[in-house]
């Protein structure tokens, strides 16, 4: 498959990052399948959709006809059959067993030729392929939350991931206006790896009673970044980023430094999951 032939995306999950990727696949004017088994998540999605693109519109990034040109390109869907597509783009919850699942069963109803990507932010590429027809066209194209405002795509190649569908699709990352980066299977990849430090150490002091939530933050935001810990937490989601650190966790062999911390099992415990249920390390609206 070259980048050229792409006129169709499916995407797989109608959650926070689904929608996300699908806003960006159809604002660069591919035709962008939203799939998703619960009609909720997909109204939830299409509002949600909107509303980022109205955002754009009080920005001055976009118009009104940008806006419209977006949503028609976009099909809510319940519909399996409709992602059969050029490519399509799993964005489901991080479960390898659940993603191997959806491969699977997106293999059995597409050509040979049809690239399959995997938006996980850990879990090994090569494994969800595993199970896989034609694992080669199985690649990692990790977006990052807010998938339509930030740059960055790791393109991830598994062990049988062929070059030249890495390359159609670092290709496809910069049609799409992102900043793509090659790397090689391993937990985490690049940035979540990194990162994951940035979360582990301040649970830690929280645990320890060193200091609470909003000064960790409002000293990480002192010393320039963008956004505290535990906001950033609360941004991706409480359960998603505990996922991520288990899944890590398990990776390295139990490694200490990637230990989950009690505090945000006992968040995701509650169903305090940040932004998106209304409460986690914060109090939202």
């Amino acid at each position: 498959m070259q980048l050229e032939e792409i006129k169709t995306i499916g995407v797989v999950g109608a959650g926070t990052m689904g929608a996300g990727i699908a806003q960006v696949c159809a604002r660069a004017g591919y035709k962008t399948f939203l799939f998703d088994i619960n009609a909720n998540m997909l109204q939830k999605s299409e509002a949600t959709i909107g509303a980022n693109l109205d955002k754009g519109i009080a920005l001055g990034k976009l118009t009104a006809t940008d806006k419209q040109t977006v949503l028609d390109n976009i099909v809510f869907t319940e519909d399996t059959l409709q992602l059969i597509t050029d490519v399509v783009i799993e964005a489901a919850v991080e479960r390898l067993e659940v993603k191997q699942s959806i491969m699977q069963e997106l293999a059995s109803i597409n050509s040979s030729d049809t690239i399959l990507a995997t938006n996980t932010s850990s879990l090994s590429v090569t494994r969800i392929a595993g199970a896989v027809a034609h694992p080669e066209r199985v690649v990692g194209m990790h977006f990052f939350n807010p998938a339509h405002i930030m740059k960055l795509v790791e393109v991830v190649s598994g062990a049988a991931t062929a070059p030249s569908v890495a390359e159609t699709v670092r290709q496809l990352a910069l049609k799409l206006e992102k900043t793509p980066v090659m790397v090689q299977d391993s937990p985490g990849f690049i940035v979540n790896r990194v990162a994951r430090h940035y979360y582990v150490e301040s649970l830690k002091l929280l645990e320890e009673g060193v200091a609470s939530v909003e000064t960790i933050d409002q000293l990480m935001r002192a010393s320039g970044f963008k956004m505290g810990p535990f906001e950033l937490i609360d941004l991706i989601g409480v359960d998603t980023n505990y996922a991520v650190t288990t899944s890590l966790f398990e990776a390295f062999h139990y490694d200490p430094k990637f230990r989950p911390n009690r505090i945000q099992q006992q968040k995701v415990d509650a169903g305090h999951l940040g932004r998106k249920s209304g409460k986690g390390f914060y109090t939202y609206e």
